[in-house]
């Protein structure tokens, strides 16, 4: 019967050192105005900043440029076509390129729709294939696919009725030639982002590295001042193994405490405020991926950080790989498009998992089933960098032993 109290005693010994590396991080966290202006005040306001940045999401009555040498019927009929575009606006009409060119570089319009002199007779037949030229302001992609959709749009529906006209005039009738000009029958549809918004796109992913960022970014600067100053956040006596293993997972709890408020702010109030982002995820499922989603990025924090020397080296290391981070995910850039040693590489970053998750959970309305490939993987890490982080911790204490 005296194995009982003696299991349970060191059953509450254990719970007590645990507990206390909990109270130790969380204290050290509210005393460090640094790391406090991270985790609550970027993580908070980082994503309401870029929600209201992007709150239009879409961009209308892009100011353009015709240049009409042709002045003919068509030309004028193609031109109002793509005026009567939401958008696009013809602002401005110019007799020449050099006019065009010179409001273009003053910024007053992005983009120039150029007609030449022969353009109605060539449609006409007389002299061959007609020309329609596009100059697009390319200093965003959103001024370029505003010109060029309705553009393209009222050029395929002017092919159209020419070659409607060129069939009537062989002696075809009007069904008949319809018959004969019309390609193969589609449908649009527009899956999970129908009004090609940039917010809807972008933001989403977006919440999940500020999410990531300012917990590694966090952990780093508190772990490089602890380094700096000789400080513990564990008890004097912390030197076997198991103590690393108790020190790694108190430290985890205290951060997974602080940020798993945040990260339902974030990732599931937060679109649900701004109405033009999407959020057609299950609210529970969101909550349950967060949680490998944090333990992994903790986790994989503790062990870089556990590297750093000083406060600012995190910042350092942030900088430089916050758009590697997001670019080689595969989410504003196609994965096919990366190559093969990236795409190996961004396996072993939580944010790759968490992004692809986190987008098909809220974005695409996913359930826990359809997105277990990003879920077992974000624990796969977590149990990867736990191993390591322990490790590391004990040969640190081991380190200051010797000290």
């Amino acid at each position: 019967m005296a194995l009982f109290p003696e299991i349970w005693q060191n059953v509450s010994k254990t719970v007590r050192f645990v507990w206390k590396v909990i109270a130790d991080t969380i204290y050290a966290v509210f005393h460090d105005s640094g790391v406090i202006t991270i985790f609550f005040v970027a993580g908070l306001i980082y994503p309401v900043l870029y929600g209201f940045l992007c709150w239009e999401n879409t961009v209308k009555e892009v100011p353009i440029i015709a240049v009409d040498l042709s002045g003919s019927k068509e030309s004028m009929e193609f031109l109002r076509k793509v005026d009567a575009s939401p958008d696009v606006k013809i602002e401005y009409r110019c007799t020449s390129m050099i006019e065009a060119e010179q409001l273009m570089k003053a910024q007053k319009a992005h983009g120039i729709i150029y007609f030449p002199r022969d353009y109605a007779d060539r449609i006409k037949g007389l002299r061959g294939q007609a020309h329609v030229s596009l100059y697009c302001d390319m200093t965003t992609f959103l001024y370029m696919k505003n010109l060029l959709l309705p553009a393209n749009m009222v050029m395929l529906e002017e092919m159209h009725q020419i070659q409607l006209k060129r069939m009537n005039a062989l002696g075809l009738g009007d069904e008949l030639a319809y018959e004969f000009t019309q390609g193969a029958p589609y449908e649009e549809t527009k899956l999970y982002n129908p009004i090609d918004g940039y917010a809807s796109f972008l933001i989403p992913p977006v919440l999940v590295l500020i999410i990531l960022q300012t917990l590694f970014l966090g952990i780093c600067m508190l772990r490089g001042t602890f380094y700096e100053e000789k400080r513990t956040i564990y008890q004097a006596n912390a030197h076997h193994f198991s103590h690393a293993i108790l020190v790694t997972i108190g430290m985890a709890l205290a951060f997974f405490i602080i940020y798993s408020g945040l990260s339902a702010i974030d990732l599931i109030l937060f679109p649900r405020i701004f109405k033009n982002l999407p959020h057609i995820g299950d609210p529970m499922n969101i909550l349950l991926f967060i949680v490998p989603l944090l333990l992994s990025t903790i986790f994989f924090s503790l062990f870089v950080s556990g590297f750093m020397h000083n406060r600012e080296t995190g910042m350092v290391i942030l900088l430089p790989t916050s758009l590697l981070f997001l670019f080689i995910a595969g989410v504003s850039w196609p994965q096919p498009c990366i190559p093969k040693a990236w795409r190996i590489l961004s396996y072993f970053f939580p944010s790759t998992w968490g992004l692809h998750g986190y987008l098909h959970l809220n974005s695409m309305g996913a359930s826990m089933l359809q997105i277990k490939k990003e879920f077992d993987a974000l624990w796969i890490l977590t149990g990867f960098y736990f191993v390591l982080t322990v490790v590391q911790q004990y040969l640190t204490f081991r380190k200051a032993r010797k000290h």
